[in-house]
């Protein structure tokens, strides 16, 4: 891109990750033995900033951590990653903690504690309103209050930001949220919090087709295993299809793919060509462990995309029928 490029800002939680590796997954009642356990720095948001770092983009920060040493430590991890943290604010009390559960299939279970993200509010999107301004893109979540993402929501339709909502964790939306988002960005679990809303579908087409129905301005499905799905009130509509990787821990793949995608779409790709290197992001942070550890650069990504595109060149990107 000729010229300054303008960040992408991240508003969302910054957390501890609590991780214990097992077998398989417990079900309710039962007791089993972890296999390990490490301490890595994650939350949706910060997992999002770091992402788009590693990709080589500037990102900024806007979110709260407690007065705790997890704070002192997560401030440090998006500092060392090359996230600027000047819109980060410290609260009393205690930081986000998340604690991970993960089978050695790559499944995981997350119990969030949100400690000083809870507290980031309305008058912390003002505060920092021209950073805000200055985005080329702003990337949202749901581990915050839900005012804070409805004001932020207004704010960047105010001001002509696109505003890429990853809705994690899935919760009631109000619609006035939704019409001011650019992209929606759920996955396969919090597509079907939301089928009822879409007309009942099940398939990835009718469910974004339902979603448009509402108002969305554009919808990428989120699909795991089997890749992705892009369509928006102009016309565009395309299957992404996976990249073939072995999953070691699918924690924050959504995040890569997230960040991947607002980067793809501000080095001017085409919102289709985007999320495929979204899903080629997130195809490799599944292969290594951890949240933010698992990102990957973007001459890792690139490299994916070139090794498969000269030999599956047809198969990657597919318009919808």
């Amino acid at each position: 891109m000729p010229g300054a490029k303008k960040p992408i800002v991240v508003v969302g939680s910054i957390n501890i990750d609590l991780v214990v590796n097992t077998e398989r997954m417990p079900v309710a009642g039962e007791t089993l033995l972890g296999k390990s356990f490490q301490i890595h720095p994650g939350g949706k948001g910060a997992n999002q900033a770091v992402a788009v770092a590693r990709l080589g983009y500037p990102v900024r920060m806007i979110g709260r951590l407690g007065d705790d040493a997890f704070g002192n430590q997560l401030r440090g991890h998006l500092q060392d990653a090359g996230v600027n943290v000047e819109a980060v604010a410290t609260s009393p009390g205690s930081s986000g903690v998340a604690v991970i559960v993960v089978a050695e299939s790559g499944e995981n279970s997350i119990v969030i504690t949100p400690g000083a993200n809870a507290l980031l509010t309305p008058e912390d999107i003002e505060a920092n309103i021209n950073t805000i301004r200055s985005a080329g893109a702003v990337l949202a979540q749901l581990e915050i209050a839900l005012d804070t993402v409805e004001y932020l929501a207004q704010v960047c339709l105010r001001e002509d930001v696109p505003m890429i909502l990853d809705p994690a964790p899935a919760k009631k939306l109000p619609a006035a949220l939704l019409r001011a988002v650019t992209w929606f960005t759920p996955n396969e679990t919090e597509a079907a919090f939301f089928r009822d809303a879409a007309n009942g579908a099940s398939e990835p087409e009718a469910t974004a087709k339902g979603f448009l129905q509402q108002g969305l301005s554009g919808i990428v499905l989120k699909l795991g295993a089997r890749g992705a799905y892009i369509t928006s009130q102009d016309g565009i509509s395309a299957r992404l299809q996976p990249f073939p990787v072995k999953a070691v821990d699918t924690t924050a793949a959504g995040d890569a793919f997230n960040g991947a995608f607002a980067v793809g779409l501000l080095l001017e790709k085409d919102p289709a060509a985007s999320a495929r290197f979204a899903t080629a992001a997130a195809a490799l942070s599944v292969t290594r462990a951890g949240a933010q550890p698992s990102m990957p650069t973007r001459a890792e990504v690139e490299q994916l995309l070139a090794t498969l595109t000269n030999t599956h060149s047809r198969s990657h990107l597919e318009p919808a029928t």
